[in-house]
């Protein structure tokens, strides 16, 4: 009878999962396990994502109980563990679904080397993109830098395709000296956590209950009601995405389902929304083929950018919302209370770091790296380089978003800005978008003043860049 271990990490899902499937369909027990290993590199999951690691992993074992397996866990390096329970239980084989981080590849690579030395079959599939980072490439052969371009080769590709469904477990038996689900140590010790709770359902419930939500409702006025950060315009599938818990192909069968199914004048135009996750794919595109951009400026030109020195009081009054900008406060406060923030908001918050007050966009990505529930290495990094205007496709050096202009444009009538900063819900509207020109306002409320001048600062900014494209 042949046995294969099937080793999940974030594929966090038992529907459309390809090595799931592939092991239950060609052997005749599998045992399926995850390893929790803090040998992630520079990049190990910050607090955010460790406490949706957690739940995760609880909701997934009971998925898999309810198929007739369960999750075994354990703690540490994975060769040596794989190696251990390949022996204790006979495996011939070893099924995974590939990351793409730098970190990851080069230690998948190493334990798939070493396993196949034993004689270990090793099955890796791709469960996390459309195609495969090293897919598309432009006609010289060489990976895309500019993302229309990529989205243009991308999209003839991407047929709506029926998701793989959840196998029939074969046989399995509860491997020895697995760890409880506490024993990994991935919750947070801070009160936070408790707001992540209020907000998100980790789990592939969650994330198909979000779906279903949105190819309902928001889906018609995507287009729209994504740059409007009061309301719930967008999917918030990143987690979910993030942790594999649903797979880009899951989504864009339902959704297109959903738009064959309505009547030709009212179809939702999915468009807009497939091209977002275009620029999920784009991303990690980056990342397989210019690893060196986590930590490094995608145009070294941007080197020699003087960005002004690291000023700790300055970042932790933008970390917690206190910059005396109400669309930036109520961003990183949403944040913090969530673990997710909305993107307009995202950009908004990452110019006014990396530009009005230039910090190192690396201070931004550390920090989003640690308390976004959605932290995701390529995500992360394309979004940081576009905003300071040193990465691939990134936004011109001289575009600086103004976040008084952002919100009275699109949350002209302050809900969202009133949500997130109860010091200023009874401000009238004159003045909720800049509190700081009644100073009596200011006193009342405890709001701090500017901590830059918004102006001054946008010029300091347009300098500094335009000395250096000289």
């Amino acid at each position: 009878m042949s046995t294969a271990l099937v080793l999940f990490r974030r594929d966090l899902r038992v529907a459309d999962n390809p090595a799931w499937s592939a092991a239950c369909a060609e052997h005749a027990q599998v045992l399926p396990v995850f390893i929790h290993s803090d040998d992630e590199g520079l990049w190990s999951a910050g607090a955010a994502s460790r406490w949706w690691l957690h739940h995760a992993l609880a909701t997934l074992d009971q998925n898999l109980r309810d198929a007739g397996a369960g999750l075994h866990l354990q703690r540490g390096e994975p060769l040596e563990i794989l190696r251990v329970l390949i022996a204790g239980s006979g495996a011939s084989a070893v099924y995974w679904n590939r990351l793409y981080e730098p970190a990851t590849i080069a230690r998948d690579t190493r334990i798939k080397s070493a396993l196949q030395d034993d004689g270990i079959a090793v099955h890796s599939h791709n469960a996390a993109l459309w195609c495969e980072p090293w897919q598309i490439a432009t006609q010289q052969g060489q990976p895309y830098k500019v993302f229309t371009p990529y989205w243009r080769n991308l999209r003839p590709q991407l047929q709506p395709a029926e998701p793989l469904p959840a196998p029939c477990v074969p046989g399995w038996r509860q491997l020895p000296d697995g760890l409880p689900l506490a024993a990994l140590a991935l919750l947070p010790r801070i009160a936070w956590a408790g707001g992540l709770s209020e907000n998100w359902q980790p789990g592939e419930a969650g994330a198909q209950e979000l779906l279903e939500i949105f190819g309902d409702d928001a889906i018609g006025d995507y287009a729209h009601a994504r740059d409007l950060p009061a309301r719930h315009g967008t999917s918030r599938l990143s987690p979910h995405l993030h942790f594999g818990e649903i797979s880009p192909r899951q989504i864009h069968f339902v959704l297109d389902l959903r738009a064959r199914a309505t009547d030709a004048k009212r179809r939702p135009d999915i468009e807009p929304y497939l091209r977002e996750l275009g620029w999920r794919e784009f991303a990690h595109h980056l990342l397989y083929h210019f690893p060196h951009t986590p930590t490094d400026n995608f145009n070294p030109r941007f080197d020699d950018f003087s960005w002004v020195p690291t000023d700790q009081a300055l970042l932790e009054r933008w970390q917690h919302g206190c910059t005396g900008i109400p669309l930036v406060d109520a961003g990183m406060r949403e944040l913090w209370h969530t673990g997710w923030m909305h993107n307009r908001v995202r950009m908004i918050v990452g110019s006014f770091l990396t530009k009005n007050l230039r910090q190192h966009w690396q201070h931004g990505a550390r920090w989003f790296w640690d308390t976004l529930v959605d932290a995701d290495l390529a995500n992360n990094t394309l979004g940081w380089q576009w905003v300071a205007g040193c990465g691939a496709d990134a936004a011109p050096y001289f575009r600086v978003f103004n976040p008084v202009t952002q919100a009275k444009r699109f949350d002209p009538e302050g809900h969202y800005l009133r949500r997130w900063l109860p010091e200023l819900a009874d401000a009238p509207l004159s003045l909720l978008h800049e509190p700081w020109k009644d100073a009596t306002l200011l006193k009342r409320s405890g709001y701090p003043a500017p901590m830059v001048e918004l102006g001054q600062s946008r010029q300091h900014a347009l300098d500094a860049y335009g000395a250096l494209v000289r």
